[in-house]
């Protein structure tokens, strides 16, 4: 609640803004105010970012916990191409969880090392699961299986196990000690199926452009995500880290990982799918005191075609949204708000440079333009100090804030024409889509 007072200031500024830019935009000299419409519906287009502001951590009785400390918990882990070093710290922090899970399930999909191409077989790290699973007597696995994808790595594991609830957790990802056990607080109610934990970049000061990522994950982790929680439909969990029913996941086992996208094997947006699927019978939601940190690309390349990979993705799944989820649901809304807001943010500039009446204003129309964008920006970002970590100092918090305007325009100029490309050829989708060798390390000096 003192976050979204704190955000007062830059409502204020967004909405003299926005007074004046409909004011310019429903000029005097004209009946047609239709520009100034087309402002009000953008804005209200962003119905989420007050809503966001309304989540709150589940949290149980005494007699829910007992509950779920009755729950068999399977956490599956999906390994491909992965730096040992990672692997090591993600199975630790497993282990040191204070909800004890009962199984852990550790699939390689056929990982090989980059250089030599011989089989990466982790002996290592597969002795250390072993060792500190039997310790704490807890039930382990380390499968290795030909390379088919995320989600035959997955059911590998996940068809046949009788757990009450799956975790899905990326290997290159480090959980915070409560994570399991704040993850598990929203299956208290049972009209919920799956949950969404709170995904943090691990390696934040990497680089500029760790930061950057870090910067822009707050809209969708802390923004759009919760904003949906609230309304109890979660669209897209993150498969770094999530909670299943796992009746939800079995039910679709051989059907989830041989989906095809115009007769293509689809094994990208493995997240979104089995998210839909524990949609369409009950509620998704998301709980923001389940962190998970995880490494996050730092260098051009390998982010780009993250990026690319991950926009194909959800192309492909608001076709599937738009197709198979009720007219009634958000998800079926979802993606039209989202093509009408990006339909809209095309078409106002030519609006503007193809009326005479406009065309002489742009200046102003710029400047108030640039001024709700700034103060959109900053407003969003306040998010950053709902996370607190210790490897972060509030000095570096308040310089993430203070750039929040340079994601901002990194969203603009650069991710949006990608994701119109991306738009443009979804149905190029492959397996892990990625990497094909290890390519982001614990230590980034290598």
């Amino acid at each position: 609640m003192k976050g979204a007072l704190g955000g007062l200031p830059f409502v204020a500024v967004v909405g003299w803004a926005i007074w004046h830019l409909l004011q310019l935009t429903a000029w005097r000299d004209s009946t047609d105010s239709s520009l100034a419409a087309v402002w009000l519906v953008s804005f209200l287009l962003l119905w989420w970012l007050p809503v966001c502001w309304l989540e709150r951590a589940a949290t149980v009785t005494d007699s829910e916990r007992q509950d779920l400390d009755g729950l068999r918990v399977t956490v599956q882990i999906p390994v491909y191409n992965e730096d040992p070093r990672a692997l090591r710290a993600c199975l630790a922090s497993v282990f040191a969880q204070s909800h004890r899970v009962q199984r852990v399930r550790v699939v390689d999909d056929g990982s090989v090392d980059g250089t030599t191409g011989e089989p990466l077989l982790y002996h290592a790290e597969r002795a250390y699961l072993h060792h500190h699973a039997e310790r704490l007597g807890i039930e382990a696995t380390w499968d290795r299986t030909p390379n088919r994808g995320k989600r035959w790595a997955q059911m590998h594991v996940l068809a046949e196990d009788d757990a009450d609830v799956f975790v899905t957790l990326d290997s290159d990802s480090v959980l915070d000690e409560h994570a399991v056990a704040e993850g598990l607080k929203p299956f208290a109610d049972p009209r919920v199926k799956s949950v969404a934990g709170l995904i943090v970049p691990l390696n934040v000061k990497t680089n500029l452009l760790t930061r950057l990522t870090t910067v822009l994950y707050v809209p969708f982790t802390r923004g759009l995500r919760s904003a949906q929680s609230v309304l109890g439909s979660v669209l897209i969990n993150s498969g770094t880290l999530a909670f299943y029913r796992a009746d939800v996941v079995r039910k679709h086992a051989g059907v989830y990982e041989r989906e095809s996208f115009r007769g293509v094997p689809m094994q990208m947006n493995d997240d979104s799918m089995l998210t839909m699927y524990a949609l369409l019978e009950g509620r998704t939601v998301h709980q923001p005191s389940a962190v998970c940190f995880t490494l996050v690309p730092d260098r051009a390349r390998h982010y780009f075609r993250q990026q690319l990979r991950w926009m194909r993705g959800t192309t492909v799944r608001h076709l599937w949204w738009l197709r198979h989820m009720p007219l009634r649901s958000l998800a079926f809304w979802m993606p039209v708000v989202e093509y009408a807001h990006l339909i809209l943010a095309l078409l106002v500039p030519v609006a503007v440079l193809g009326t005479p009446e406009l065309r002489g204003q742009w200046g102003a129309l710029a400047q108030y333009t640039l001024i709700i964008g700034c103060a959109m920006n900053y407003l969003i970002s306040l998010r950053l100090f709902a996370i607190r970590r210790t490897d972060e100092t509030l000095p570096h918090q308040v310089l993430m804030f203070v750039l929040s305007p340079v994601a901002g325009l990194w969203r603009l100029m650069v991710l949006r024409p990608l994701y119109l490309y991306a738009m443009a050829t979804c149905w190029q989708i492959g397996n892990w889509g990625t990497r094909t060798r290890v390519e982001v390390c614990v230590d980034p000096a290598r």
